[in-house]
């Protein structure tokens, strides 16, 4: 056996075990052993096996990821291996979701062709405005946008077929484009603002915040698509910070309550982005690890700082 192992003895039988040490997509980032290797340490044939104990998940890996790489501490977060400095200068949010789920950065053809995708499914079917206008007045829009997300499921039965990838991909396009349509609508149901479509001339941030904050105006100033130029200058909010912490925030890493859904999956139960979105309710989701870049909250122009 190879050097990268390591050597475990029992004191309390004087066994020794030697267990293969495992590495992610950076060695050095650190390395683990399986769990299930420490069955073999037993004080008896009738001994269930040693087991490792570790209820707060504060030193187990739940997964290897190839997509995102972050360590806090050390201010590095890569997508699939690009430096999120990259990222942020160079690409946009589309951009980026498409390295993320291709493992590459898209050409010129390409993004054009996901842009137009993604557009096409930005709108809400009328029915899920009457959805949203059941929920109280004060409903909190996490809540809202969980129910709304599990009645998603309801109008794409064929949702529910997740080992076809054609289906799945569609799946995924659907999620990508309603997502920014489904948190404004929340957003403004709880403020009693009428609800403001999409409009599928700016880019995929500035769309989300027209859906927020426009009120009277008829055309919301917001970052045009790529290719379009803006009537004059955007507001800091609106243009590059906004396109920034849709970057940054464009996949999280893997945390102790993701686990929790991995049984469901491998008993090929189609895992629900609705369950996903309700574990990020309640006073503990305001916590955020450490990230590599300063966070600056995103204000409404004209808001005092």
């Amino acid at each position: 056996m190879g050097s990268d192992t390591l050597t475990i003895t029992d004191n309390r039988t004087g066994k020794s075990y030697v267990i293969p040490v495992l590495y992610g997509t950076y060695a050095a980032a650190g390395a683990a052993i399986w769990a299930t290797d420490l069955r073999q340490i037993k004080v008896s044939e009738d001994d269930f096996g040693l087991m490792s104990y570790d209820p707060g998940f504060m030193n187990t890996a739940a997964a290897r990821s190839r997509v995102t790489f972050v360590d806090g501490e050390r201010g590095i977060l890569r997508y699939r291996g690009y430096p999120i400095e990259q990222l942020a200068e160079q690409s946009t949010y589309l951009e980026t979701a498409y390295l993320l789920l291709y493992g590459e950065l898209p050409l010129r053809e390409q993004l054009k062709e996901w842009t137009e995708e993604i557009i096409h499914h930005t709108m809400l079917h009328e029915s899920i405005k009457k959805f949203l206008d059941g929920f109280h007045y004060d409903a909190h829009p996490m809540g809202m946008l969980i129910g709304t997300l599990g009645a998603l499921s309801t109008f794409y039965p064929e949702a529910r077929h997740i080992h076809d990838l054609v289906v799945r991909r569609k799946q995924t396009i659907r999620l990508i484009a309603k997502m920014p349509t489904l948190a404004a609508f929340a957003y403004r149901h709880s403020r009693g603002l009428p609800y403001a479509y999409p409009d599928n001339d700016l880019s995929y941030t500035g769309n989300f915040l027209n859906m927020l904050f426009k009120t009277t105006e008829l055309k919301y100033d917001a970052p045009p698509r790529p290719g379009a130029r803006p009537e004059r200058p955007l507001h800091p909010a609106r243009g590059p910070r906004a396109e920034l912490q849709y970057v940054r925030h464009a996949r999280h890493r893997q945390r102790p309550r993701r686990p929790l859904l991995r049984p469901g999956r491998r008993r090929g139960r189609a895992l629900r982005t609705a369950a996903r979105r309700r574990q990020r309710r309640g006073p503990t989701h305001a916590r955020r690890d450490r990230s590599p870049e300063p966070r600056a909250r995103l204000r409404r122009p004209g808001e005092n700082r």
